[in-house]
């Protein structure tokens, strides 16, 4: 091999070399604006935390103040959501069923259809 099969593949390997720089400063610059994303994220959860608890301090001493019990308003708030989510749960199985059973049912049609 001459010396122009050598060039060429420094030449090839100088640009690979380039492209990886190049990607690699890419990824650098990512990580340092998800770093960024990171850091305001955790900044504004913290806030809002901290809003969040003075609201129920807020909360709570109005309930006091009306003597509503605020432990029982909460449970029952629970099992509503709870009672809810069953209910769309049950739907869902409900209508998977239902899916099912058209299914079976188009099939065995079919396979009369079929027979005759």
């Amino acid at each position: 091999m001459g010396l122009g099969g050598t060039a060429r593949k420094l030449q090839k390997v100088t640009d690979m070399a380039e492209d990886v720089y190049t990607r690699l400063n890419d990824l650098r610059e990512q990580i340092v604006e998800m770093r960024e994303t990171t850091r305001e994220t955790s900044d504004r959860v913290d806030r809002l935390e901290r809003e969040t608890a003075e609201v129920r301090a807020l909360v709570e001493a109005l309930a006091d103040a009306e003597d509503i019990d605020i432990e029982r308003v909460t449970a029952e708030a629970h099992i509503a959501e709870a009672e809810a989510e069953a209910e769309v749960e049950a739907d869902a199985q409900t209508d998977d069923s239902t899916e099912a059973s058209d299914a079976a049912d188009s099939t065995e049609a079919s396979d009369a259809a079929d027979s005759t």
